[in-house]
């Protein structure tokens, strides 16, 4: 997965080291710069995914320490699990514990439930496609999107110019959903998807008359969802192509009943 990073992520971590060590390290002053070995041990209470390694690695890169991995990205472990072996100059191991932690428990925790949700999903037969949100921490999307990578699921758009998606907001303000779609067109040309948010099986068919290619099914669920889905892919069948998309709300509690086969991608 380090090969889908851009050239440009690894200057993130010098920003990542300039917060946590703005001035003078007073602790590092006290510890020296023996050399030492630290050892990275995965813990908790249930199986998890290891993801965020090119991260973790290049924190420690940046201060020349060596990280020798004991696992691979992507495996599942059981803790208590020794997982890697950091060494270096004891000073510069402990400036860059506390960031490369942060980023290697986030990225790896995203990993795992997005495992967990993908497995829940398969198991109750559902076929189509699992994807995360936008709702990312600012800063630190890349981490969070390759951590959903990792752990087997569709990353969505990446930001706002990776697709066009009109919301209600953007609705209510041109004043229809076609008007919408048609400015969103003219500006956005062929190669963009399209995906617009409807409330309802009439919102939906408007969105697909008009050229949408996704449609979301926002908030919409139970027998409402089936049955909305259902009927827009008889309706439209040979006439127009589109992917349905339910959001909103969705959770490991009702995951079965919104996982359905019956036309919507997660």
């Amino acid at each position: 997965m380090e090969n889908l990073l851009p050239p440009s992520w690894k200057t993130q971590v010098t920003a990542w080291l300039a917060e946590d060590t703005p001035s003078f390290d007073y602790g590092g002053y006290v510890v020296g710069e023996a050399h030492r070995e630290a050892f990275l041990f995965g813990k908790g209470n249930s199986a998890a995914v290891l993801a965020g390694c090119p991260f973790f690695t290049e924190v420690f890169n940046h201060l020349d320490c060596e990280v020798e991995w004991h696992i691979k990205e992507g495996e599942t472990f059981e803790p208590i699990k020794h997982i890697a072996t950091v060494r270096g100059k004891a000073r510069h191991v402990l400036l860059g514990e506390r960031v490369a932690l942060n980023l290697l428990a986030r990225c790896s925790g995203i990993a795992t439930r997005s495992k967990k949700i993908k497995d829940l999903a398969r198991s109750y037969g559902y076929t189509g496609i699992i994807a995360g949100t936008r709702k990312t921490t600012p800063g630190f999307r890349l981490v969070e999107k390759y951590g959903m990578l990792v752990g087997g699921i569709d990353t969505h758009r990446h930001d706002l110019s990776s697709m066009i998606m009109l919301k209600d907001n953007h609705i209510w303000s041109s004043g229809s959903i076609t008007a919408a779609i048609k400015q969103a067109r003219a500006v956005g040309g062929f190669s963009l998807m399209l995906d617009v948010e409807v409330q309802s099986e009439a919102e939906a068919d408007e969105a697909i008359e008009g050229g949408a290619d996704i449609i979301m099914l926002d908030n919409i669920e139970g027998e409402d969802l089936i049955n909305i889905a259902q009927s827009l892919k008889a309706k439209w069948k040979g006439q127009r192509k589109f992917l349905l998309e339910t959001s909103g709300n969705i959770t490991e509690a009702n995951l079965q009943e919104r996982a359905n086969n019956g036309g919507c991608l997660g």
